[in-house]
């Protein structure tokens, strides 16, 4: 039987709401969910139930009891998906921002496992239903390639690709200022939060992390960079760019709380994937361009400089 989740989290500043604080704080839950969890009473502040409109106080003790689902069957649906390339042990895709991985609180359709499961019913035998064909993730408001296995033996092979750190990942971010080197390899061991549980931050004692980053394009408040996480943690990226200082355009979690560009979405794209097929052991290479709302805000910098 699935437990109940529990999250505890302190606001560190005043003002916010509390159902944006908890949309923002717990991954791929929704504001709609969190606003749920609050009238339903799955959420307290200070030991006490109150409002989705409630504004935060610094110091205000937030715990979000999250229920267990009520099933665990996930239904095939007829979404469609931008299919990269497929064959029979893998199938790449381009994972639009908003669409998330697979099923979870709030998020119980609409993800890319409903929708790979209609495309490719035999994935359900895969990693299991909840997670079926799921290699590796992208957070909710990333776009990009990803990779999902049709078989067992496919599944096994990338999940030890991914361990072995052999799976090339290169990711666009836009971040706020300009980094002062124009490269770097940003090296800094990342573990929980102890503040936000289920938040992660660069921690003496956390797992070693390493990001490279190389500057593409310089804008007057913010700079394009081209990023490859050379290990795989949690948020590795955002965390990672954050700590140095320049956090990505419209991250919620790790940025700034004042925005300088008015975003709909973090700036993150995960632009390129290169593995090895699990069945010839071919080096294959994948990439999705940037989708047009990203473009879009790139040219608007362009225009203002």
């Amino acid at each position: 039987m699935p437990e109940e989740s529990i999250f505890r989290l302190t606001a560190e500043e005043g003002g916010q709401r509390l159902d944006q604080f908890i949309a923002a704080s717990i991954p791929d839950l929704s504001r709609s969910a969190a606003q749920r969890l609050i009238r339903s009473g799955d959420v307290r502040v200070n030991d006490r139930m109150t409002k989705p409109s409630y504004r935060l106080e610094p110091g205000d003790a937030i715990t979000v009891t999250i229920p267990p689902p009520e099933s665990e069957t996930v239904l095939p649906e007829d979404i469609p998906l931008d299919v990269l390339y497929e064959d029979t042990d893998l199938v790449v895709i381009n994972k639009p921002a908003g669409m998330v991985v697979h099923p979870a609180y709030g998020h119980t359709g609409g993800t890319v496992v409903n929708a790979a499961l209609a495309r490719w019913p035999e994935m359900i035998g895969v990693g299991g239903a909840k997670r079926a064909g799921i290699v590796h993730r992208l957070d909710k408001d990333t776009s990009g390639v990803m990779v999902l296995a049709r078989t067992p033996a496919a599944l096994a092979d990338l999940q030890r690709q991914f361990r072995e750190r052999t799976i090339y990942k290169r990711y666009l971010a836009l971040v706020e200022g300009i980094p002062a080197s124009s490269q770097g390899v940003i090296e800094a061991p990342i573990g929980r939060d102890p503040r936000q549980r289920k938040r992660m931050a660069v921690r003496r004692g956390g797992r070693e992390a390493r990001t490279r980053y190389t500057l593409i394009e310089a804008f007057e408040e913010h700079a394009l960079l081209s990023v490859e996480p050379l290990t795989g943690r949690t948020h590795q990226i955002r965390i990672h760019l954050a700590w140095l200082g320049h956090p990505v355009a419209g991250d919620p979690i790790y940025g700034y709380r004042k925005q300088r560009i008015k975003m709909k979405r973090l700036f993150l794209h995960a632009a390129e994937l290169h593995l090895d097929s699990p069945s010839t052991g071919e080096r294959m290479r994948f990439e999705a361009p940037l989708p047009p709302d990203l473009q879009h805000v790139l040219e608007r910098l362009r225009q203002e400089r």
